[in-house]
């Protein structure tokens, strides 16, 4: 579904990715985890071409991210991205922003788009909001109607840019409980998160980054029970600790 071979990025003379490998196959759930600064939200926004970068190559459904020739609206309709402040469009409803890329993007009719909407908005349990606007919500609930906006798109896949990060502690399982419910129907999934217990629970893989560059890449049960290298041990004996 993804793959990621060779990727380089620079901002100037500094370099943040490093020659970063993997892959994410259909219906494999993978989440990205490593120290802040570590190169994790740049690698995931290469990955739908949000970030540019110099070296290697990143293709979705063997689509050449890096191809000038690629229509990158066009893929990026089919790769949904989640970030970690919700991004809405302040002064459309809940509706409204659930639609306007349905109409405009992928051509669908008003009813449509609106009943792919409201059914979207019924599993993420929040359809009596289907009329406010994006300020009358909680933080969690902006972030469950962007995972829903991203879905209305029929994405092949999912992106997730720390989901949770910017949420109060109270408002994260909400959240989790969606994204778990997505993986749980198959759904394929990239997770930039500091969530350990989500990454137990559902991943099938987990990335360690640290300076830009993937030092692991592991079934995840191997890296939570024996990490192969110092760094990821330290990494995870200060997170767990919390």
């Amino acid at each position: 579904m993804i793959s990621i071979q060779d990727v380089s990025k620079w901002y100037g003379e500094f370099q943040v990715l490093r020659d970063c490998t993997t892959r994410v196959d259909k219906g494999e759930v993978v989440v990205v985890c490593g120290p802040s600064g570590s190169g994790k939200s740049t690698l995931i926004k290469c990955v739908n071409g949000l970030e540019p970068f110099q070296k290697g190559e990143i293709r979705i459904e063997n689509v050449s991210v890096g191809d000038r020739r690629t229509n990158l609206p066009r893929l990026r309709a089919r790769v949904g991205m989640v970030f970690q402040h919700f991004e809405l469009f302040p002064h459309l409803t809940v509706m409204q922003n659930l639609t306007i890329a349905q109409r405009r993007v992928l051509k669908r009719n008003v009813r449509g788009a609106t009943d792919k909407g409201l059914a979207l908005l019924e599993a993420v349990g929040l359809k009596a909001h289907a009329q406010k606007y994006p300020a009358q919500l909680s933080g969690g609930q902006q972030q469950r109607v962007a995972i829903a906006r991203a879905l209305a798109m029929d994405p092949i896949a999912m992106l997730f840019d720390e989901p949770t990060s910017a949420l109060d502690p109270e408002m994260i399982k909400e959240v989790l409980d969606v994204m778990v419910r997505l993986a749980q129907d198959g759904m394929t999934m990239m997770v930039v998160t500091h969530e350990m217990g989500f990454a137990r629970r559902v991943a099938h893989r987990v990335i360690f980054m640290d300076q830009g560059r993937i030092v692991e890449d592991r079934p995840k049960d191997d890296f939570f029970k024996d990490p192969g290298t110092e760094r990821a041990q330290q990494f995870l004996s200060k997170i767990l600790a919390h």
